[in-house]
């Protein structure tokens, strides 16, 4: 289906045009879709992605700017660190007199762009996404409606949208360079899945570079993917383990997997860090107060979620505010690295 790239508001009559049926088959298969035949819905539906469409009651409260809400998109709340981005960014927002509406799309391109819609559709004067990777109806319909948004987690590297974030690709270098100083040489990484996932992919890619630039190299049969828990941090390790080799270092693409892993090797009567060396990302609380405390790598998430409420509350003021804002990101040794085992 073609998509519109006028920068009109699309109609009702625009979805009936694109998804060839009327307007009042449009209307019911909206309000109420048991009433229409799941292939017109069907239809609709990608009419209604294609255009940016919101309903015309959402258009009269977006013209007004009269909401005082903000919305916010996230993949989940099964992450402490995005609780706490959000909870700063909702605070932030409360004391300005504006509230949060959330939306979580547990890490669906599809699912994101219909959450986003339906956000616009409820009049929210401004929208939060996490990330830079979406679907380009989610960017289509903020700029079509003309609503202040701002990127979070991750640096823009196009320029064309406003951003405040880390850059994942130095934290995955500066991570694997610490275990190279110690001495590491063989390593794995139990990754978050990288699909749609520019913060995964980046952290991959940051600690692949840095192997290379000491002349060493990230075997593929030891990088697997895993989606952000800890039982899926248990399998990584297994994974990672499997064959003669057994390497020294396993990178984690989070705490979440890299407690995972630590559990696994508990289990397996495995030592950290005198017979293997583990690492996370984002510096979660618990990270300190297990045992052997985790190395990882800090982001000031509380600071993100302040900042992304005060750009788009200066936004909405008529205020400047910086089109890219990158916080520094810092590595924290704990008791989870050593230098790697003396060979046999």
């Amino acid at each position: 289906m073609k998509r519109d790239t006028g920068s009109q508001a699309a109609k009702l009559s625009d979805v009936a045009r694109l998804a060839r049926v009327s307007a009042a088959t449009v209307s019911r298969a909206l309000t109420q879709p048991h009433k229409v035949k799941a292939a017109t819905v069907a239809r609709i539906q990608q009419a209604v992605q294609a255009l940016g469409y919101v309903a015309h009651g959402a258009a009269r409260a977006l013209a007004s700017r009269r909401a005082r809400t903000v919305g916010a998109v996230i993949p989940t709340l099964d992450n402490a660190i995005f609780a706490n981005t959000t909870h700063a960014l909702q605070k932030t927002l409360d004391e300005a007199g504006y509230t949060l509406l959330l939306a979580c799309h547990e890490f669906d391109p599809l699912v994101e762009a219909r959450v986003t819609r339906t956000l616009i559709e409820r009049g929210v004067d401004a929208l939060v996404l996490l990330g830079t990777t979406h679907d380009p109806s989610v960017f289509h319909a903020v700029e079509t409606h003309r609503i202040p948004y701002v990127l979070t987690w991750a640096l823009d590297a196009s320029g064309r949208h406003p951003c405040i974030g880390f850059d994942n690709r130095a934290a995955g270098t500066r991570i694997a360079e610490h275990l190279l100083d110690l001495g590491h040489r063989e390593f794995a990484m139990i990754s978050g899945v990288t699909a749609g996932n520019e913060r995964a992919r980046d952290r991959l890619q940051g600690v692949r570079e840095a192997i290379a630039a000491r002349g060493l190299w990230l075997r593929p049969q030891r990088v697997v993917e895993k989606p952000f828990t800890l039982t899926a941090g248990r399998e990584g390790l297994k994974e990672v383990l499997r064959g003669e080799a057994r390497p020294t270092a396993v990178i984690c693409g989070n705490d979440v997997l890299a407690i995972g892993a630590l559990a696994e090797c508990h289990a397996a009567g495995i030592e950290v860090p005198r017979q293997i060396s583990v690492t996370g990302f984002d510096d979660m609380e618990i990270a300190a107060m297990i045992t052997p405390g985790l190395t990882t790598v800090h982001f000031p998430t509380a600071e993100l979620g302040a900042l992304a409420a005060q750009h788009l509350l200066a936004r909405l003021a008529g205020e400047p505010s910086a089109a890219r804002t990158e916080l520094p990101v810092e590595l924290v040794v704990r008791s989870s690295t050593a230098p790697p085992p003396a060979k046999p």
